[in-house]
């Protein structure tokens, strides 16, 4: 029994990772007013990014911190549409998506001879064990002998917690995405604000893909993010925008995967189509989404261009 709750608990923790990962890069650019569909693209690129250079470099750390870059680098023509052009942000953010899958998949064929993916991975980022904190039955295997990147996803929620909601940056960031017309008055700059929390989401969401491809897995094709980035879309929603909501949405998701390879590793498919067992996190984020979206409150000006003097 300890076992299988064990296994529950570090399914759910190594696949809630990436989506914790992106649902606060989503976090601070929505807080910001810019609607960011793009997760999913940025995830994207960060797994591409992160697989090529660990494997040109043989270090994943380098990988990691490439996909930082790169994540921040494809969030800006989000940025420029829909702060500066002022391009409706759901188009842009699908746009986003659709290059950064369509780029990834031409450099992989052009680089790796015709190949639908990159080679296995052989540095990946390994996990990391805390003393005697790692001994703890069931809990300690999963939260304190985890992957870097679990760590550096549940540090990403107490410090955007901390910057959100006890720092002048974060009172401004919120302000914009709320009053954008008020905090201009103040001498906030809603479009330098807006560039910023992007670049943030581009960047947090870029690690996460990058867990995906060097830290969860060891390579990247067309499939290694999958739908992650609309999940981590669902989680920010259904964590009503908050960085706590965030994680908890997040692990909520992780554990609906856990229960689908769960149930397969035990035979549940004996009694229930494999197929089934497969789209249980899909169903369950639609659901979840049916339940909770209309309760749960935007930041007011979220998805609206801001005109400068305008009313």
């Amino acid at each position: 029994m300890l076992d299988t709750l064990t296994n529950i608990l570090l399914t759910t923790v190594l696949y809630a990772t990436p989506l914790i990962l992106a649902g606060m890069g989503g976090l601070f650019s929505e807080r910001s007013g810019v609607v960011n569909i793009g997760l999913e693209g940025l995830m994207t690129i960060g797994a591409f990014t992160a697989a090529v250079v660990a494997l040109e470099t043989g270090n994943p750390w380098y990988g990691l911190i490439a996909a930082i870059v790169a994540g921040i680098i494809l969030s800006l023509p989000h940025a420029i549409a829909s702060v500066t052009f002022k391009a409706d942000q759901v188009v842009s953010g699908v746009a986003i998506n659709f290059l950064a899958l369509g780029l990834a998949m031409y450099l992989v064929k052009d680089i790796y001879d015709g190949a639908g993916q990159t080679p296995v991975v052989q540095q990946t980022l390994q996990k990391v064990a805390i003393p005697f904190l790692s001994e703890i039955p069931v809990i300690g295997p999963s939260l304190f002998h985890a992957l870097p990147t679990t760590y550096i996803a549940i540090a990403v929620v107490f410090i955007s917690y901390f910057v959100l909601y006890r720092t002048t940056f974060g009172m401004r960031l919120r302000a914009v995405g709320e009053h954008p017309h008020a905090a201009e008055t103040a001498g906030i700059s809603v479009v330098g604000m807006r560039y910023i929390a992007v670049m943030i989401s581009g960047a947090l969401a870029a690690i996460g893909g990058a867990g995906l491809s060097i830290a969860i897995g060891s390579e990247f094709n067309q499939t290694t993010v999958a739908g992650q980035g609309f999940i981590a879309l669902a989680a920010l929603i259904f964590g009503k925008w908050k960085p706590f909501g965030v994680l908890g949405a997040a692990s909520f998701f992780g554990f609906a995967v856990a229960l689908a390879l769960i149930g397969q590793l035990y035979g549940f498919t004996n009694y229930v189509p494999s197929e089934v067992l497969s789209m249980t996190p899909y169903v369950l984020t639609i659901l979840a989404l049916a339940g909770f979206v209309g309760r749960a409150e935007a930041p007011a000006a979220v998805g609206k261009p801001y005109e400068k003097g305008s009313r």
